[in-house]
């Protein structure tokens, strides 16, 4: 009969006691078949720490034995132990065999060096030059109908990069505290404010270019008491009923734009447009450039609060910017000399209009570097080699950092040469290059 066990014969497991067939009985193989045997399968072990007994101290814990390996085997652990994939057993194995055996020590060294080949430590942050880079390629395959100026070139650039820090921040970190240092009167000087205020800064001294191409003014019914960066800055700082936020990075970009886009169309003519400052007056196209500058330094201010990472500007802007800021040392040494602020000289002379003149070199290494014949006695002198009294040779980064006021001028001359006034004069001259 189906499901009976054989005549005469013994009874089958699936029939048996405790088995399958047995209503009741386990279906999982994982309990007894009887009372007095072990499982078929072991149950899990229970944890130490489920028994309610105390843990063994560290160090009454026995420790592992050391791993006693051939030389074959360690060899062909050698890789893994260069990727720091071996167990703490096998590394401490490999490496006690590393004092021993030179030839594996030589091929250790190897695969380590090759490792590092592998994985270079790099910076998340893109490089400020990429930009430029892949415009550049863009444009050679399809130039633009309107490209923008070489002149405003940095400008867009240097916007695009703080607006993209910006575009990373969240809502706290646009009240965090900035500093903004400038030399005023051969001292040092700063002005606390936020990441939204500095962005404000940038907006109202914008406008000053804004102004003179005939766009709207971002002070709108806000009157300054002069038409100086600083003077702006403090009026929209007064006039505003709630402290700068986040908000106010949305004119600051759409300014932005326009101001590229308004040259862009006016063409490189207008490059020689006069921009007022209050104090002085800038071509348009060295107003761009200086904006440009004020907005990378100011790019590093912020970075600086919210303690992120942030790279100079491409060398070919920087070499614009250093260019900038030495054609505006003569003026700076003239206007220091007349309020008492420089040395007369011993050797001065006034010299027509045009001719050589006593002359400092201004030597720029690395990024954006170059070399500056800067004339001592008078604006319109030029520069002469033959008429070099001293020589100066500076870092660009840190020339840069001189002249918005972030490097005293004692701390910045990384090499000296020649007449110690003329290299005081306009070191301090390159500070007072600084504002607000």
């Amino acid at each position: 009969m189906y499901g009976s066990a054989p005549e005469g014969g013994d009874q089958g497991p699936a029939d048996g006691p405790g088995g399958p067939g047995t209503p009741g009985g386990p279906t999982d193989g994982t309990a007894p078949s009887h009372p007095d045997q072990p499982p078929r399968i072991p149950l899990p072990r229970a944890s130490v720490e489920d028994t309610g007994q105390p843990l063994p101290p560290l160090d009454e814990l026995p420790e592992p034995p050391p791993l006693v390996l051939e030389h074959p085997v360690l060899k062909s652990l050698l890789g893994a132990w260069a990727l720091a994939a071996c167990s703490a057993q096998e590394t401490a194995a490999v490496e006690d065999h590393l004092g021993a055996c030179g030839a594996c020590a030589d091929e250790a060294l190897r695969l380590r060096e090759a490792v590092g080949l592998l994985h270079p430590p790099e910076s998340l942050d893109l490089d400020p030059g990429l930009r430029t880079r892949v415009l550049e390629g863009c444009l050679d395959r399809r130039p633009p109908r309107i490209p923008v100026p070489e002149w405003a070139a940095p400008y867009d650039a240097e916007t695009a990069r703080l607006d993209a820090l910006l575009r990373d921040m969240g809502d706290a970190e646009w009240h965090a505290p900035v500093r903004l240092r400038w030399f005023e009167a051969d001292k040092a000087t700063s002005r606390r404010t936020t990441v939204a205020g500095v962005i404000a800064h940038l907006l109202t001294v914008d406008g000053l270019v804004a102004l003179a191409l005939g766009l709207d003014d971002p002070l709108g019914d806000v009157t300054a008491q002069t038409p100086t960066p600083a003077a702006r800055t403090e009026a929209y700082w007064r006039g505003s009923h709630f402290p700068p936020t986040r908000s106010v990075r949305a004119p600051w970009r759409e300014q932005s734009h326009d101001l590229v886009r308004t040259v862009s169309f006016t063409g490189g003519g207008a490059g020689k447009l006069s921009v007022p400052y209050g104090d002085f007056d800038l071509p348009l196209h060295d107003a761009m450039l200086d904006r440009a500058f004020e907005c990378w330094v100011h790019a590093e201010d912020i970075a600086e609060a919210v303690d992120y990472p942030y790279e100079p500007p491409s060398p070919r802007h920087l070499n614009r910017m250093i260019d900038l800021a030495a054609r505006m040392l003569p003026t700076a040494l003239a206007v220091r000399r007349r309020d008492g602020l420089a040395s007369r000289g011993a050797g001065r002379h006034l010299v027509p209009a045009g001719a050589p003149g006593r002359s400092l070199r201004l030597e720029i290494e690395g990024r954006g570097g170059g070399e500056w014949l800067i004339p001592l006695d008078s604006p319109a002198a030029v520069g002469s080699a033959a008429h070099e009294v001293a020589h100066v040779a500076l870092d660009g980064v840190e020339f840069c950092q001189l002249a918005a006021g972030h490097v005293s001028p004692e701390e910045a001359a990384a090499g000296q040469v020649g007449d110690r006034e003329a290299i005081r004069d306009v070191l301090f001259a390159a500070a007072s290059l600084s504002r607000m």
